[in-house]
C-alpha cells in the first residue's frame, strides 16, 4: 500500500467551518426571509448538523493520524522526544491495538476502512494470512472504492502466495478492468505479470509488451520483468 500519511489527514478545521457557515447562509439568505422563523429554525437545524458531521469527521481524521503515527515511528531511541520503539514486534502491537479501536469506534466511514486495512497489512507482515485475508476481504466488500481497490491488490497476492493462482489471477484483471486512484491499470497489470513470469510466460509477454515503451517506473519496471521471461 502507498502509505497515507498524516499530512494527507490535516484540514483547517476553525475555516472550514467559517466557509460552510457563510456558504449556507448566503444559499439559503432568501428562504430565511420567505418562510419566516419556522423556516429559519429548521435551516439552522440542518446547518447544526453539517456542522456536527464535519466536526466529527475532523475527530475520524485526527484519530486516524495519530494511529498512523504510530504506524510510521522508527524502532530505536526516541530524537528529541519524538515517538519511537525499542523493537518491530512492540511498536506491530501497538499499532494494531490503535488501529483496532479506530475501526471499533468509527464502524462504516471511511477512517474505519483504512484501520482495518492496515491492521490486514499487519496481520500479513506477521504471517498471519489467513487474519490478514479476513480484514482483507472485508475492506474489499464493504469499503470505498479506493480502499476496496487496495485491498483486492493486497488479497490477489495472498492467493498467489498459498498456491489459489486462479483466484489471485481473477482478481487482477478485475481490478485492470476497474481502475482506481489508488491501483492503476498498469499496476495491476505489472502485478498479474510478475507473477506469471514462470507460471504461464507467454501471457506474461502480452501483458508486459505494451508496458515497456511508457515512461517512468511503469516502463522500467515492465522491461525489467521482461527480461526474467524464459527465450522464446
Amino acid at each position: 500500500m502507498a502509505r497515507i500519511t498524516r499530512k494527507e489527514l490535516k484540514t483547517d478545521k476553525f475555516a472550514l467551518e467559517v466557509e460552510h457557515t457563510a456558504v449556507f447562509f448566503e444559499e439559503h439568505r432568501q428562504e430565511i426571509i420567505r418562510y419566516g422563523a419556522a423556516a429559519a429554525v429548521v435551516l439552522l437545524l440542518i446547518f447544526g448538523y453539517i456542522l456536527y458531521s464535519h466536526r466529527q469527521q475532523a475527530n475520524r481524521e485526527q484519530d486516524l493520524s495519530k494511529a498512523i503515527q504510530v504506524q510510521e515511528a522508527p524502532i530505536g531511541p526516541s530524537q528529541n522526544g519524538a515517538l519511537a520503539f525499542p523493537t518491530q514486534e512492540a511498536k506491530e502491537q501497538e499499532a494494531l491495538k490503535s488501529f483496532a479501536a479506530l475501526q471499533s469506534k468509527y464502524p462504516g466511514s471511511a477512517e474505519g476502512e483504512i484501520a482495518q486495512y492496515y491492521i490486514a497489512s499487519i496481520q500479513s507482515d506477521e504471517g498471519k494470512l489467513a487474519e490478514a485475508e479476513k480484514n482483507y476481504k472485508s475492506v474489499a466488500e464493504n469499503g470505498n472504492e479506493k480502499y476496496a481497490s487496495l485491498a483486492k491488490l493486497s488479497l490477489a497476492q495472498i492467493y498467489f502466495a498459498d498456491g489459489r493462482a486462479s483466484q489471485g489471477e481473477s482478481m487482477l484483471r478485475d481490478l485492470m478492468a476497474h481502475p482506481t486512484v489508488f491501483v492503476s491499470k498498469d499496476q495491476a497489470q505489472i502485478t498479474l505479470a510478475r507473477y506469471l513470469v514462470t507460471r504461464n510466460p507467454a501471457e506474461a509477454r502480452k501483458l508486459l509488451d505494451p508496458l515497456r515503451t511508457q515512461g517512468g517506473g511503469v516502463g522500467q519496471v515492465a522491461i525489467s520483468l521482461y527480461g526474467e521471461l524464459p527465450p522464446q
